[in-house]
Parts: structure tokens; C-alpha cells; sequence
């Protein structure tokens, strides 16, 4: 990178560089909270009248809340990959659906840039605590991508007390070794990541902990639903009071986390990040959103997001920037200093002072191949191609969240630019997936089987 390029990428990040130095801000200490099914309208800050979220809440309103803020799919896998990569997940080979029960040999590349390995070059302490669903092979799991230490499962979900996927094969591991434990699994998590804070609270350099809770992925059990435990034939049924009690002790662990910080005398210096993978499934609240994980309405795509570190950044604040997975990516690269490659696809959220940049129009771009839609997001519009390609929509989502009025035939040159910033965008992809779910599984399992 030539040396105006790179003053042009640290004037982005907001940092300043003076001669060949770079002065920026005491580095802090990051917790990125990741939920897991939660819908948008699952929060009572945003409005749910049947869930109490007081921690969450309380997060928010002492930081910054984004407004627009969305993952970059509308299912686990391909958001967890641009959050750990900081790309689209399009730029990696089988990456763009949720790898199903049974697809361990496909995941990370073996050699690619990784955050943790980013914020591990500079002196980072990394930990995860959590669901990984990324891959299961050796050079793909947690710690050979980047973190010191992991506990978690590495599918994409497990029952809550026993720890053991759909067809009871056990999945919790710790540093690469099975463990059992018959601890309520969100209250496990919460366990885990406090316990990492306890082990680097005194350290010089800052720490990274990932805290990829499964709550409230199904199956869906609360606390007290031990004698309930889920099988193959009940593993995606439950009701909305089996919601509430998910979340509700998912907000427990989110405050318990925050409480740990403030007692250890970091929370000044800590950046919390709270989000989740994607939208609300078939149980949650994704009001006032259309839609639903799954799909490219905003009720899929369209979560929480809300950063704070008291530090810097002031309370109370909103940020209205149309924004993707890979931002939370670049903005904890921004704040550690550190870089990944000249390939990410987000942009730092926050300035080095801790207030939000200033929005700049951008082109967002999703695609669904397994249910052949495609969507984008520039300004307050919306390009919507969804029931297997046959229907196409403008939305103007500043005046119609719910994506109830289509525009197209009103804003013509709109409707074209946006189709033409989708085709721009897909040109640019490597890799375009035609496998999904238990196709790619069997796909995978041929081939490992001719390999031998």
C-alpha cells in the first residue's frame, strides 16, 4: 500500500498519522456479544411488550445505537464469516448458506485473515466463548483461526442441558478437547466469558472476547426446562413463552457480563458490542420489520446494534448510517489498530473520539441462492427480487419499513441504478453457491469418499 492510500485508510478508521508514527487512543479492550435468532422487536427497547431486556437496554442507551444496521445474511454461517473475516462471505468458496448438520469438512480457509489473528498481531489477548458454526476440521476451528482460547460448540445448535446436536452426538468443547457440563447452556456462556475476564483483567494489553451466544436459536428451551430435553422429533417445536425465557436469560448474562467489567474496573476502557446473526425465526418479534430469518426482507436482515465504551464514546447517541456485519469488523480493527487486508468490505462505524462518522451513501448488496432472491440497500431505497426471481420491488424504507408499497413503476431510473448495483457487485463475487444444505452435505461426503 503506497503511503497516501495508507494515510487515506487511518483518516477512515480515524486515527492520525504524524510523520511514521500513528497516535491514536489507548487501544481498549473489546466484548462482542453476538445473539443468535433475535429479532429485532425481541427487545424491549424496541418496543416488545412480552420480554423484559433491562441489561440490553441499559447497553444501548449508554452508547451508540445504529439505526440501519444489518447482517450480511439472513441465516448463521454467512454472517458469523464476514464478521470473523471482515468480507463478504461470497468472496469464500461454500460460505453463503448455513452449513447444516452433518457438513463438518467445509469452512474457513486454512490461511486467511482472520480478526482475532489481526488483534492477535498487536498484541491482543483473544478468547471465544460460544457457537462457532464455521467449520469442524482442525485447521478451521477457533484457535487455529485466531483465538488463544475457545469453549463452545462448533455446529449450529445443541440442546441447552445436554450439549449434543439433533442426532445426540455431544458437541462442547474446550481447547480442542470434548468436556461435559450439565449447566442451562446460555448460563454457560455468561460462565465462560467472566471467566476469561477474571484471567486477563490484569494484563497490560488489552484482550478480545468473542461471546457468541446460542440464545434463542432453537431447540427452543428456557432455564427451567430441563425435563423437556430436546430429540429429533421435537427439536424445532416450542412456543412463545419458550422465547421469552430465552431471551430473558440471555439479557441475565449480558448484565452479569457488564457487571464483571465494571467490577474489575474496565468497563471505562471496555468497547461492548452487542448484535445478533441475524433476524427473529418463526417464534420471535421482528416488528416493525416484514419478513423473517431466512429471507432478504428487512425482518431477516435487519437487527440490533449498539457499541459502547464509556471511555469515548458519549451516551444516549444514535447513528442512522446504513451499515453491514463487516463494520463492526473495521470499527474493532479501528480502535486496536490494527489491519487486516486491503480486501475488507466495511468501514469504521466510529471515529477515533468515539462519535459516529459521518453517513456516506453506499451500495449493500445480499443474495440468497438457495431461495434465488436478491437485495439492496443504498440510502433510504430497497431492490427486493424474491419468490424464486418472478417478483421485483422498490421500497422506500424511510417511509415504509414494513416493505408494503412497491415503487418500481414510480421511480424507474431508482429501480435500474439499484438492479445495476446488484450486477456490479455480483460481478465482483469469486463464488457464486449452488449447494445448500443437505446438498452440499452429501456433495461433500462423496467426494471425501472418493478421495479415499
Amino acid at each position: 500500500m503506497n503511503k497516501i492510500a495508507k494515510l487515506g485508510l487511518l483518516a477512515c478508521l480515524g486515527i492520525v498519522a504524524h510523520g511514521n508514527a500513528v497516535i491514536a487512543k489507548e487501544r481498549p479492550n473489546v466484548v462482542l456479544i453476538l445473539a443468535d435468532d433475535l429479532g429485532y422487536g425481541d427487545l424491549s427497547i424496541n418496543g416488545c411488550p412480552d420480554i423484559n431486556t433491562p441489561n440490553i437496554d441499559r447497553l444501548a442507551r449508554e452508547g451508540v445505537q445504529f439505526t440501519n444496521y444489518y447482517t450480511s445474511g439472513p441465516v448463521c454461517t454467512p454472517t458469523r464469516c464476514a464478521l470473523m473475516t471482515g468480507r463478504y462471505q461470497a468472496r469464500f468458496k461454500d460460505m453463503e448458506g448455513a452449513f447444516y448438520l452433518g457438513v463438518d469438512n467445509i469452512g474457513l480457509p486454512r490461511d486467511g485473515e482472520t480478526l482475532p489473528k489481526a488483534l492477535k498481531d498487536v498484541g491482543y489477548s483473544t478468547g471465544m466463548v460460544g457457537k462457532w458454526h464455521l467449520g469442524e476440521l482442525p485447521y478451521m476451528q477457533p484457535q487455529r483461526q485466531g483465538f488463544d482460547n475457545f469453549f463452545g460448540f462448533f455446529g449450529g445448535n445443541i440442546d441447552y442441558f445436554r450439549h449434543c446436536d439433533k442426532n445426540q452426538n455431544p458437541d462442547l468443547y474446550e481447547n480442542g478437547k470434548p468436556v461435559t457440563d450439565g449447566k442451562y447452556m446460555t448460563d454457560l456462556i455468561t460462565d465462560k466469558s467472566i471467566e476469561f475476564i477474571d484471567n486477563h483483567y490484569k494484563e497490560k494489553d488489552p484482550f478480545f472476547l468473542y461471546v457468541a451466544y446460542n440464545a434463542p436459536h432453537w431447540p427452543y428451551q428456557g432455564p427451567d426446562d430441563a425435563p423437556c430435553l430436546a430429540d429429533g422429533s421435537n427439536w424445532m417445536k416450542g412456543t412463545r413463552n419458550h422465547m421469552v425465557n430465552m431471551i430473558e436469560s440471555l439479557d441475565t448474562g449480558v448484565g452479569r457480563i457488564l457487571e464483571e467489567l465494571k467490577n474489575r474496573g474496565l468497563d471505562e476502557n471496555t468497547l461492548v458490542i452487542f448484535s445478533s446473526d441475524n433476524g427473529g425465526d418463526k417464534l420471535a418479534r421482528n416488528a416493525p420489520f416484514s419478513g423473517k430469518k431466512g429471507l432478504l426482507r428487512d425482518g431477516g436482515i435487519h437487527v440490533p446494534l449498539y457499541m459502547r465504551w464509556t471511555n469515548a464514546i458519549k451516551p444516549k447517541q444514535q447513528c442512522n448510517q446504513v451499515a453491514i456485519t463487516m463494520d463492526i469488523s473495521c470499527t474493532v480493527l479501528s480502535f486496536a489498530d490494527a489491519n487486516m487486508n486491503e480486501q475488507t468490505d466495511g468501514i469504521a462505524l466510529l471515529k477515533s473520539n468515539g462519535r459516529p462518522v459521518k453517513s456516506v451513501e453506499r451500495a449493500l448488496c445480499w443474495r440468497n441462492g438457495k431461495s434465488g432472491e436478491q437485495a439492496v440497500r443504498k440510502g433510504k431505497w430497497k431492490y427486493l427480487k424474491e419468490n424464486k426471481g418472478k417478483s421485483e420491488y422498490l421500497f422506500n424504507l424511510d417511509e415504509d419499513v414494513a416493505e408494503s408499497t412497491d415503487l418500481k413503476e414510480q421511480f424507474p431510473k431508482i429501480f435500474e441504478e439499484l438492479k445495476s448495483d446488484f450486477k456490479k457487485w455480483e460481478d465482483e463475487m469469486p463464488y457464486k453457491q449452488s449447494l445448500f444444505g443437505f446438498e452440499l452435505r452429501d456433495f461433500y461426503a462423496k467426494k471425501v469418499s472418493n478421495e479415499d
